[in-house]
């Protein structure tokens, strides 16, 4: 009797270690990467129904689609050299051995028929050649209105380095006599949910055969009675619609919750919200009744509240089932601007830096107590990690990646360590094949611009950059130059703050001996201060802004202390922009680790890992 029951209890044993063997053996080391934002633009993409191949390279004899560099330089990304960047960065990950990859949204330009088949290509060929899974969620550029719309491109690449006009259509188009013939086809409309959605059927917006799991907002089965029939019929998007408040207007939500790895839940929340105009034509499916979605969550919480509900049932039953539940979408559930946005209202303006964009408190709360702790976002091509914890003790950690079409083009690499803890690294791609190769049409562009004798011309030493990381560099400075300053900053604080030197700035309310004291207690000299200038500081702070931890090796320590010097001492100056500028860059200063860190949900901590 008593072998017996010592027999039951090894048995017993034996079958608890099993589990917790294979249970840790789903989570040992799984890894997921995350690429944001890619933008794609199929430039060597052939348009079906227009013989038109786009301009001949004058090196190669190669012909590409390309957008002017002026157009990309007064872009908040880049448009054609992406197009390597995401081939390069497929090909890390692929070198890497990761076989999950989640793209969270504006994976195409503007949802163009050329650039999504180019997309599902290349996704196709990393599929077929290394077996890997990609899972694509909605952004606000993958369909520009619920329903497709005709669409015209200006700023293309013509003969002669001209602009040529790419349309769907010419009704209403004017052309001056100094134009280009425009170019016609429909692949340069933009697509709506129907066609996107089926073009990327393959990559999670429907279920697979090899899914252990899939469901969407609006299913009727569960996970005990799931199969792949059952959820096949319930994934048309006839059947995923949500009533728009005090409508009759319904439209489709691509929400899926997918399980590729066994045991790791991957929640796609589609955020994008389509606000109906306030007189609406009574057209059927007319995209001009709605306005754009790149709000994000904050319009979530006014017009999709079901998802709410959703994603706390799915974590409730995340939990049940011991799966771990990691959520990507397109947009930022917390605050990206290390907390400054407040200042940053203040200083320029409630619709100046992106600031519309920023959610509202109440969205990290509503999704925290909805049980969801981990978020990878997009959208605001920045690099960022944000952390709220709710009045019920609930912690979301909201990681924002940043896109390959913008400076510092980098994407994350999660690692599930265990069912509670998660190392996030970002990776940049320092090198990327062929980047520089379509610099010979911007050669032929910039040539054009000086004949004409164009006042706001770009800079033309962005064609010397050394890599795809220093272009990406030059992008920004550039886009600050050409853009962000007269858009963003007030005119006064320019005049008073661009062209003053650090040692002007330094100087400020404080007297030689003050200064000499503060320098020696540094190991700087006033010398240091001379070589940088108010737009010095204004370009690194839209570094930091961006790339966070990632641009501080390229910035420099020491130029970091000279800033926080002169930020403490603007800090007492009477000026009240001066003021806020110096809360602001401080505080941009302060984030929370980014670059490489863990996350551990038991204790809710983040810690720095080393580079």
């Amino acid at each position: 009797m008593k072998f017996q029951k010592n027999l039951v209890f090894v048995i017993i044993l034996l079958i608890l270690v099993s589990c917790k063997t294979n249970q840790e053996a789903v989570y040992d080391n799984a890894r997921i990467a995350f690429i944001a934002d890619a933008h794609l633009q199929d430039i060597f993409g052939e348009f079906q129904d227009n013989d038109y191949k786009g301009v001949k390279n004058p090196l190669t004899g190669e012909y590409a689609n390309i957008r002017t560099m002026d157009s990309q330089l007064q872009s908040t990304r880049i448009f054609n050299e992406n197009y390597f960047a995401l081939i390069s960065a497929l090909n890390d990950v692929a070198n890497r051995g990761i076989k999950t990859v989640v793209l969270p949204g504006d994976f195409s330009d503007d949802g163009q028929p050329i650039h999504i088949r180019g997309l599902r290509r290349i996704l196709n060929e990393f599929t077929d050649t290394h077996g890997m899974s990609f899972f694509v969620t909605t952004g606000n550029h993958d369909a520009v209105r619920p329903f497709s719309q005709d669409a015209t491109k200006t700023d293309f690449l013509g003969k002669d380095g001209k602009e040529q006009i790419l349309t769907s259509s010419k009704m209403n188009l004017v052309i001056n006599e100094n134009q280009l013939e425009p170019i016609v086809t429909s692949d340069i409309k933009n697509w709506g949910y129907k066609e996107m959605t089926q073009e990327m059927a393959d990559f999670g917006f429907f279920p697979q055969k090899k899914y252990v799991y899939w469901e969407t907002p609006f299913s009727k089965y569960n996970y005990q009675d799931y199969n792949y029939e059952k959820a096949l019929k319930e994934s048309s998007l006839t059947r995923r619609k949500y009533a728009i408040n005090n409508t009759n207007v319904s439209l489709p939500d691509a929400s899926y919750l997918v399980e590729p790895i066994s045991g790791v839940w991957l929640l796609a929340i589609d955020a994008n919200v389509y606000v109906p105009n306030t007189n609406l034509s009574g057209l059927k499916e007319n995209p001009k009744d709605f306005s754009g979605a790149s709000i994000g969550y904050n319009n979530v919480l006014l017009y999709k509240k079901h998802l709410i509900d959703w994603v706390k049932k799915v974590s409730e039953k995340a939990k049940q089932k011991g799966k771990i539940l990691i959520a990507f979408s397109h947009y930022p559930m917390v605050d990206f601007n290390d907390d400054a946005s407040s200042e940053l209202k203040r200083l320029f303006g409630v619709n100046k830096m992106q600031l519309h964009r920023v959610p509202n408190e109440d969205v990290a709360k509503a999704f925290a107590d909805a049980g969801l702790q981990i978020h990878f976002g997009g959208h605001m091509h920045i690099n960022d990690t944000g952390i709220r914890t709710t009045e019920k003790g609930n912690t979301l950690f909201n990681i924002q990646t940043p896109s390959l079409a913008a400076y510092m083009p980098a994407y994350k690499i999660l690692t599930i360590l265990s069912a509670s803890e998660f190392e996030v690294k970002t990776i940049v791609l320092d090198s990327v094949r062929n980047f520089n190769s379509l610099f010979p049409f911007y050669e032929q562009e910039y040539a054009y611009l000086k004949s004409i004798k164009n006042d706001k011309i770009w800079n033309r030493n962005i064609l010397n950059s050394l890599n795809y990381k220093d272009f990406t560099a030059w992008h920004l400075k550039e886009l600050v130059r050409l853009r962000f300053l007269s858009k963003d900053f007030p005119v006064d604080f320019l005049e008073s703050f661009l062209k003053l030197t650090g040692k002007d700035l330094l100087e400020i309310n404080s007297n030689s001996s003050e200064i000499h004291k503060l320098l020696s207690s540094n190991d700087l000299t006033i010398g240091d201060f001379e070589n940088w200038t108010g737009f010095d500081m204004i370009f690194d702070f839209y570094r930091l802004r961006n790339s966070d931890e990632l641009a501080i090796p390229e910035i420099g320590l020491s130029r970091l202390k000279q800033y926080q010097m002169v930020c403490k001492q603007l800090e007492n100056v009477d000026d009240e922009k001066l003021v806020l500028w110096a809360k602001i860059f401080q505080k941009t200063l302060k984030g929370q680790p980014s670059n490489h860190f863990k996350i551990n949900l038991k204790t809710n901590n983040l810690e720095r890992l080393d580079p």
